[in-house]
């Protein structure tokens, strides 16, 4: 059975998720569909553009994305505390730029005059939107509804064109993250879609690499921010360079038809990481298989589940076996 979402989100825990929707209908959401010829491959744009659009709005940051045939995968970071020092105004203005909002809304940033039961009905939205603003099921449906839509009316179509809910899981410590976007950025690899991380269309590294070509980070995705020290930004540990080099590493070694080896600054991350090379290329390669649940380290794994009130440690056994040396 399902779990309700907020017996899986835990923000006390980790701002980290991973989250995957997938296509419910025999048709791609991308790509050739071999059993009727029809090329979808346009709609890797409105998805791509979509989760870019989002990152604009929602007080969630992107960490790593791929848009594949079948299905998608973002991992997301929830930034609460923007969101809590974000004005009232700034939160109607955020919202607004993806929904309508309401009439009283848009008076009230207009700078009109409202009686008191009107502003009461505002302050309301305000704490509701906000709530929203940080809320991964709304990020998510803001995300794949208006695909749906566009889908359907390209396919003359109605019904459900996604599954009914989107997986996500909890990415509990910096080595979970890591290795969680690092599968989702080698997905296009390991499906034979592409040959090389650069080449990887409508996924955060390609992104990421273009990016970097220029000596720049791309604004639209959470940068690599390096290593700890006082007044830390708001960002991934590392260099984005060393997880570049991270991804092209792993991506050669997974290619049957390329040899490759773990460079010495791939293996200083692994290292601080307390991952071997071995459980890295494991846990890259089937990371969706391995994990069925929240993703860390055993201690954070547990106050994970006492937070929760869960009885059990979902896959603490995989967590136990990959992610420590």
């Amino acid at each position: 059975m399902a779990r309700p979402r907020q017996t899986i989100v835990s923000l006390e825990d980790t701002p980290y998720y991973h989250c995957c929707s997938r296509v419910v209908r025999k048709a791609f959401l991308c790509g050739i569909d071999n059993s009727t010829g029809e090329n979808f491959e346009h709609r890797r744009e409105w998805v791509d553009s979509r989760i870019l659009e989002l990152a604009t709005i929602f007080a969630i940051d992107i960490c790593a994305y791929a848009v594949m045939s079948n299905h998608l995968h973002v991992v997301l970071k929830v930034d609460a505390d923007k969101a809590k020092q974000w004005s009232d105004k700034e939160v109607l203005m955020q919202w607004h730029k993806g929904f309508k909002g309401t009439l009283l809304t848009h008076k009230f940033l207009k700078g009109e005059d409202l009686n008191q039961f009107e502003r009461q009905t505002v302050n309301e939205c305000i704490t509701e939107y906000r709530k929203r603003l940080i809320d991964i099921s709304w990020f998510m449906r803001s995300l794949s509804e208006p695909i749906a839509r566009m889908a359907n009316k390209e396919d003359k179509c109605t019904g459900r064109f996604w599954e009914g809910r989107f997986k996500s899981q909890a990415l509990l410590d910096e080595a979970a993250v890591l290795a969680c976007m690092a599968y989702v950025d080698l997905n296009p690899i390991r499906a034979k879609m592409a040959a090389t991380p650069e080449t990887s269309d409508y996924t955060s590294i390609q992104r990421r690499i273009n990016s970097a070509m220029k000596g720049e980070q791309p604004p639209e995705l959470l940068p690599f921010v390096g290593n700890e020290r006082l007044n830390m930004p708001n960002g991934l540990m590392f260099s984005v360079k060393d997880y570049i080099v991270l991804v092209e590493d792993t991506g050669r070694i997974i290619r049957e038809d390329k040899r490759g080896a773990i460079s010495l600054s791939s293996q200083d991350i692994l290292n601080r990481l307390n991952i071997p090379a071995e459980n890295w290329l494991k846990i890259t390669t089937e990371f969706g298989a391995l994990f069925k649940g929240a993703v860390g380290a055993l201690p954070a794994l547990t106050e994970y589940c006492e937070h929760l009130e869960r009885k059990r440690r979902q896959g603490a056994a995989n967590c136990q076996r990959w992610l420590c040396a």
